[in-house]
């Protein structure tokens, strides 16, 4: 049993940019261009795959995990790397959330 048959998932995202693509054509080249000017700065393919799917995590995107881990694996990312990298974006979310619970025991404090 999988989460979700990510090779239809990725499929479909594709298909649906397309066809986003389509109706709002500035908008994807907007985007585009935006991955392109990513993918022109000093980082390789695979790493930047690698924080990319970390982030697709952090900010709970199925259909970024979907792309990402595609494109991860294709840039010759192995399932170690994937996963520590995966183990840096849970770590970060620990930390976030050990800082917000900072802020809730000050905001608890201050009300009494």
């Amino acid at each position: 049993m999988s989460f979700q048959n990510w090779t239809e998932h990725t499929a479909h995202v594709k298909k649906s940019f397309g066809e986003l693509g389509k109706k709002h054509p500035k908008m994807l080249q907007a985007y585009i261009s935006l991955d392109q000017a990513a993918a022109a700065e000093a980082l390789d393919e695979k790493t930047r795959e690698l924080i990319a799917i970390a982030v697709a995590i952090t900010t709970r995107c199925e259909s970024c995990i979907s792309v990402h881990a595609e494109k991860a694996a294709k840039a010759g990312a192995t399932e170690s790397e994937i996963a520590g990298a995966l183990a840096t974006a849970i770590a970060l979310n620990a930390g976030a959330a050990y800082t917000y619970a900072l802020r809730a025991l000050e905001a608890v404090e201050e009300q009494k």
